[in-house]
């Protein structure tokens, strides 16, 4: 694995990934992804161009260096390398086109880097978390509780082209109490593909990208994110985000049919990086636990000082208490 995670045990998440373990949440129809991910062969110049632009709007007038900040207490180590990380989780559909940068060279592309996302379900749950309360009232992630933590929906490696560029098919995130809707995300560089993750070679970046209230809450309001329920926090007011547009991560957006949310959402953004640079994320401060039985007990790679304590059982409840010891 990367940087300082040494965690051996995603074998069995591994295993059931490959084999097409699923946990469906029910809601959109597979006919919107197939309209979201219709433009699978532009030319990735295209995706660099859009890239581009993101850097552009953030004032910097070229690329920038991105913000950084922690990894959160959810990440898990041996992602898979794969484009489709839906894993059957339903939802809007999402792609992402993300560009590499190097900084230090003339905006020149990073080819090779490998980018890993991961990100909540539709009610605001993450793979091998899935006990974890998202706050607010939401169904429960799965009955089988002997079984769900070893799902890996929702999390994956891709590698960048001679463009810097990465493609990634997902569902537009959820959200959970105290966060506005986000995906993490992790650039590596100097590792190689190996039994079907990255291995080796150090960490870059940390980050996390956002998304503009507007369409986030025109999601929400679909099915299934509409059976989550609760205060959701807009992106001026989340302890993470910090208002600096694209380089703090903020996605350019676009609709993939201008009348109907429901079909998805095109996402593009520029990770301008130091190659030489390392940052893991883990034990970077600024942000808040996530509500009441989140992670029992940190992961390998998670953050230290990560929340712990014993998951509820059944579904999540409706009280949480934020603190500012470690953003998720």
């Amino acid at each position: 694995m990367t940087g300082n995670h040494t965690d051996k045990n995603i074998t069995r998440r591994r295993a059931i990934a490959v084999t097409g373990g699923t946990v469906a949440a029910g809601g959109l129809a597979v006919a919107g992804y197939q309209s979201a991910f219709a433009d699978e062969t532009t030319a990735d110049t295209e995706a660099t161009a859009a890239g581009a632009s993101v850097s552009a709007n953030s004032g910097s007038g070229t690329c920038v260096l991105m913000s950084s900040v922690t990894e959160g207490p959810y990440y898990l180590d041996g992602a898979l390398v794969r484009k489709d990380i839906t894993e059957g989780k339903s939802g809007a559909p999402l792609t992402l086109r993300i560009t590499v940068q190097d900084t230090t060279e003339s905006c020149a592309p990073v080819a090779g880097a490998a980018v890993e996302i991961w990100h909540c379900d539709a009610w605001g749950y993450y793979s091998g978390y899935t006990t974890a309360n998202p706050g607010g009232s939401a169904p429960a992630e799965s009955e089988d509780g002997s079984t769900a933590d070893d799902q890996t929906y929702l999390r994956g490696y891709q590698i960048a082209n001679a463009n810097g560029v990465v493609k990634f098919k997902t569902i537009f995130p959820g959200w959970y109490t105290p966060r506005t809707c986000h995906i993490h995300v992790k650039v590596h560089t100097g590792g190689e593909k190996e039994d079907g993750t990255y291995e080796g070679g150090k960490v870059n970046h940390t980050g996390q990208l956002f998304f503009a209230d507007d369409a986030a809450e025109e999601i929400f309001a679909l099915e299934p994110y509409s059976k989550h329920t609760g205060s959701y926090t807009k992106l001026d007011d989340d302890m993470v985000y910090d208002g600096g547009g694209a380089s703090s991560g903020l996605l350019t957006l676009e609709r993939v049919h201008k009348a109907d949310p429901s079909k998805g959402y095109k996402g593009y953004i520029t990770l301008g990086i130091d190659p030489d640079a390392e940052n893991t994320g883990a034990g970077s401060g600024g942000g808040g636990t996530p509500p009441s039985g989140a992670p029992s007990g940190a992961p390998s790679g998670a953050p230290s000082g990560a929340p712990t304590g014993t998951p509820p059982s059944g579904a999540p409840s409706d009280s949480t208490s934020p603190s500012a010891s470690a953003s998720s």
